[in-house]
């Protein structure tokens, strides 16, 4: 039986030091509202020393503001880590795929770019392979409970239905799906579980669910109710006293099958 992966999220957004800037980490809430953390590398350092299983990194305004790709940030974390790396923000070419995959990404997540040219996606399954491609879906609930997938930073609302998507996602090449609710995002109230259930039940791909994780219940239920692959958390382990470390033993007491750090 595979096991289940807990993944940290490492958003960032670009901070003004004097006349200079740098990318540094954040929580959001509801894809607005940020709070800057500290050091994405350094916070990245940490989670590897907390077991956990891979890494999430995203820059959270590079489609809407055309900004060049984490290379920089990608390539430190590279030589300080050992475990897998998906990096997502910004990827609108099979170029900017090549460029951050050289630099020490495992994996490439896209997001927008895959709705406005969802031929990318097909390029980008047959040049890197399909284990490289993470497509990324962001969406809301609508009040009389539809989901609609959003793009440019949840800026854009594409009327496109979250399971549909996935679906023809998969069948162009993705090899997994980044689900995150923006409604959920930075709230702690819980993982949108009927929309993480309702794709993983549409696909033969893994499925990475986000955006709520408030309590360890919240992952376990994400496993258990939401039949999620991985689950993936960044405001969680930034405010709470509790670490990857210590939620995969949550998890696995729940009877779910995790790696534990030994």
């Amino acid at each position: 039986m595979l096991k289940k992966r807990l993944i940290p999220k490492l958003q960032m957004r670009a901070a003004r030091f004097g006349t200079t800037k740098r990318m540094v980490l954040v929580t959001t809430v509801g894809f607005g509202q940020s709070t800057e953390i500290g050091d994405p590398v350094s916070q990245a350092k940490i989670y590897q020393a907390q077991a956990a299983d891979e890494l999430i990194f995203l820059d959270l305004d590079a489609s809407r503001e055309h900004r060049d790709t984490l290379t920089d940030i990608i390539a430190k974390a590279a030589e300080e880590i050992f475990m897998p790396i998906t990096v997502g923000g910004g990827v609108r070419t099979l170029e900017d795929c090549r460029r951050l995959l050289n630099h020490g990404a495992d994996k490439v997540s896209i997001n927008t770019a895959a709705v406005e040219d969802s031929d990318l996606i097909n390029m980008g399954s047959d040049m890197f392979g399909a284990q490289c491609i993470v497509v990324s879906i962001d969406y809301r609930k609508t009040p009389d409970g539809a989901y609609e997938v959003w793009t440019r930073g949840g800026k854009i609302n594409t009327k496109l239905d979250p399971v549909a998507w996935a679906v023809e996602a998969q069948k162009r090449g993705a090899g997994e799906i980044l689900l995150t609710s923006i409604n959920q995002d930075g709230t702690r109230r819980g993982l949108d579980l009927e929309l993480t259930a309702k794709v993983v039940g549409a696909l033969d791909i893994p499925v990475i669910t986000s955006g709520g994780c408030g309590l360890a219940s919240h992952f376990v239920d994400g496993f258990l109710v939401g039949k999620a692959h991985a689950v993936s958390a960044g405001t969680y382990f930034c405010f709470k006293d509790e670490n990857p470390m210590q939620t995969r033993s949550r998890i696995s007491n729940a009877g779910i099958p995790i790696r534990l750090h030994t």
